[in-house]
């Protein structure tokens, strides 16, 4: 019993699959998919064989998130990464990994893996000025680039300052997919990706009426129940399912959290925490966060299962 109530994390790779294809559809370009944070928290390596033939490339943070996947051999796709992180230019180039740089110190000493510049147009990090563009192009040979634009506007200043100077050029993120103006030759999506693909649940490991206040805070409620899992495995409190109702996590702690529940509900019983109706979004609002940050928290909040693409 107390192995089956730990939290299980089912990933659909065929629901990935899909957003990328509607992706694909919709803007008509190249697709970078964005595989860093473990996938945000879907799992690189299995999201990114699953994708692989709908892909151009895939994003990572630092290389050695795809060095340590194999990422490029089990993909055979290239590999952009936001960082450098020190790691030597034939280790790159073994990898297929084309790192994105901003000053030319940098952009000549990766010039052999084909850098890519990263542009600043609004973020103030991790891009170069635009009074700085073209002596880094010419420090790196640099033929494409791109820019981590939030509004349209700032799309529109990058094709201003790129013009006539990259072969290949992408701004868009989700929050741009259905801008024309920041598709150039390719997006990068990230959570656009992974929407509704993730979820995870919990057994109730008791069920029983409440007697006066309950837990450290003293909730009071007809009746709650107990799951495994709490913020060590980044859960809150906030809503959650119980046999097709809305319910709530009213205490969350270490490493168990109080279930709301009604008069039938039993040890047993699964608790939904993401998924079957309760989105991402739906969590983020009650969090006070991301929807990027709930796939990355309850990802790795328990055993991980996928079904198949």
């Amino acid at each position: 019993m107390y192995t089956d109530a730990l939290p299980k994390v089912t990933i659909d790779l065929a629901r990935v699959r899909r957003n990328i294809q509607d992706i694909r559809a919709s803007t008509g370009v190249d697709v970078i998919a964005v595989v860093k944070a473990d996938g945000y928290g879907h799992g690189l390596i299995e999201v990114a064989r699953a994708v692989a033939d709908l892909v151009a490339a895939f994003y990572v943070f630092r290389p050695s998130e795809a060095i340590e996947t194999h990422l490029h051999r089990e993909t055979g796709k290239p590999v952009l990464a936001a960082m450098t992180d020190g790691e030597s230019a034939e280790n790159l180039i073994a990898h297929d990994i084309h790192a994105a740089v901003w000053d030319t110190e940098t952009a000549r000493r990766y010039g052999a893996t084909r850098p890519i510049i990263a542009i600043d147009t609004g973020q103030q990090r991790f891009a170069c000025p635009p009074e700085r563009i073209d002596e880094v192009i010419q420090a790196g040979a640099i033929e494409e680039g791109f820019t981590h634009a939030s509004t349209a506007a700032q799309a529109a200043q990058f094709a201003e300052l790129t013009a006539g100077r990259l072969r290949r050029r992408h701004a868009a993120g989700t929050s741009l997919l259905d801008q024309p103006v920041a598709r150039f030759d390719a997006v990068r999506p990230g959570l656009a990706m992974y929407r509704g693909a993730m979820r995870v649940s919990a057994r109730l490991l008791e069920a029983r009426d409440t007697r006066g206040p309950a837990g450290y805070t003293g909730f009071q409620v007809p009746r709650h129940g107990v799951i495994i899992g709490g913020y060590s495995n980044g859960i809150t409190a906030g809503p959650c399912i119980v046999n097709g109702v809305k319910r709530r996590l009213l205490e969350v702690g270490m490493q168990s959290a109080f279930v709301e529940l009604g008069p039938a509900d039993k040890p047993g019983d699964e608790v939904i925490l993401l998924g079957d109706g309760l989105t991402e979004k739906d969590l983020a609002d009650a969090w006070r966060t991301s929807p990027q940050e709930v796939m990355v928290r309850l990802g790795r909040c328990g055993r991980r299962a996928y079904s198949s693409p």
